[in-house]
C-alpha cells in the first residue's frame, strides 16, 4: 500500500509538515505501507489552462496536458492508496499552492459526465490537514470550514469517498514572536496551549495515517 502526503505550506518544516509526517509516520507503522511525501512550493507550476484536454473525445481521460514540476506528480497520486493533502490557512482558505494542485488533479479527473463523475477508476481514500492561526471559536465565528467544503465535496465525487478532516487550531506562526507585529496575540497563551495539547494532535495526525492505510486495505 502507497500512502502520498502533499504539502501545501511554503514552511517546509512547521506545522502542518509536521503533522503530515506523523501521519505518515502511522501509515507506515501498518505492514510497512510505502510513504512518499511532496513539498509543492519548490515546484514549478501553474493552474489549469482551461484547454479541455483531459475531457477530449479522441484523447486518453484524466490525463493533464501541462507538462511542468507538478505533471509527475498528478501521475503517482493516481497511482497511490491513499492520500493527505495538507494546508495551512490564509485568509480564511487554502494556500494558493494547493488550490493550484487541487484544481489541476480534481479537474483533469472530470469529465463533465452524469454517468462517470470520474475517471479516476478507483476508490481513494483521502484526508484533508488544515492548520491555522486561529482558534476554534474563531474559526467558527470566520466560517472557514464552510470555505473550506467545495474541495472537501469534489473530493468526494472524484475520489469516491467522504475525506477525513483535521484541524489544528491556534498553531504558533513565530519562533519568537518580539520580533514581529503581533499584538493581537499571547505569545504565553500560544505556547501554553500548545504545551497542553500538542501531543495529543501529534497523536491524532499519527492515527489518521493509520485510519487511511486501513481504509484503503479494505478497498
Amino acid at each position: 500500500m502507497k500512502i502520498m502526503a502533499i504539502n501545501g505550506s511554503p514552511r517546509r518544516a512547521e506545522n502542518t509538515a509536521r503533522l503530515l509526517h506523523k501521519a505518515l509516520e502511522g501509515a507506515a507503522s501498518l505492514l510497512e505501507a510505502e510513504t512518499e511525501y511532496i513539498d509543492l512550493y519548490p515546484l514549478k507550476y501553474k493552474g489549469c489552462l482551461s484547454c479541455f484536454y483531459c475531457k477530449r473525445k479522441d484523447k486518453e481521460h484524466g490525463g493533464c496536458i501541462v507538462k511542468d514540476d507538478l505533471a509527475p506528480v498528478l501521475e503517482r497520486a493516481k497511482q497511490a492508496d491513499a492520500l493527505l493533502f495538507g494546508s495551512p490557512i490564509y485568509f480564511m482558505n487554502l494556500t494558493s499552492g494547493m488550490q493550484t494542485f487541487l484544481e489541476r488533479f480534481f479537474f483533469s479527473q472530470y469529465i463533465y459526465s452524469r454517468e462517470i463523475p470520474s475517471v479516476l477508476g478507483k476508490t481513494l481514500p483521502s484526508a484533508f490537514l488544515y492548520t491555522m492561526n486561529a482558534t476554534e471559536e474563531q474559526a467558527t465565528a470566520f466560517h472557514i470550514k464552510e470555505n473550506l467544503a467545495a474541495y472537501e465535496r469534489a473530493a468526494v465525487g472524484i475520489l469516491g469517498a467522504k475525506p477525513y478532516l483535521f484541524y489544528e487550531f491556534n498553531t504558533l506562526q513565530f519562533k519568537d514572536y518580539s520580533k514581529y507585529e503581533s499584538s493581537i496575540f499571547s505569545e504565553e497563551e500560544k505556547h501554553a496551549y500548545h504545551e497542553k495539547h500538542g501531543a495529543e494532535i501529534a497523536e491524532q495526525a499519527y492515527a489518521l495515517g493509520k485510519k487511511l492505510i486501513l481504509d484503503a486495505q479494505k478497498l
